[in-house]
């Protein structure tokens, strides 16, 4: 259950994320309400997974859905650039996400 946990923690990063963007500063009030809102969720999934997962791997799993998810919808939403070179350091993130996952300990 813990890295069920530690995806949604990871999502709600990316929502997050999102609706800081569109919050403009916190000055629009549904993008910012989301934004907290998903911080809250966030915040909460990962305190549970750290019940049974190692600190070190969990966050930075959690970090990694973020990061990686951030920059996909950032090239999907706002046109961000799509270059093969980032698209191939968003592999070398997904890939030390699953290392730390495979050498943790618990599956």
């Amino acid at each position: 259950m813990a890295w069920i946990y530690l995806l949604i923690a990871g999502i709600s990063e990316v929502v997050w994320a999102i609706g800081l963007k569109f919050s403009q500063g916190f000055t629009k009030l549904v993008p910012t309400v989301i934004t907290v809102v998903g911080m809250i969720i966030s915040f909460y999934f990962l305190s549970l997974s750290l019940k049974t997962l190692p600190l070190g791997t969990a966050y930075a799993i959690w970090t990694g859905i973020g990061a990686v998810g951030a920059v996909i919808v950032g090239m999907i939403l706002f046109n961000e650039p799509k270059q093969l070179l980032r698209i191939f350091f968003l592999v070398l993130i997904l890939s030390g996400m699953i290392g730390l996952k495979v050498t943790s300990g618990n599956h």
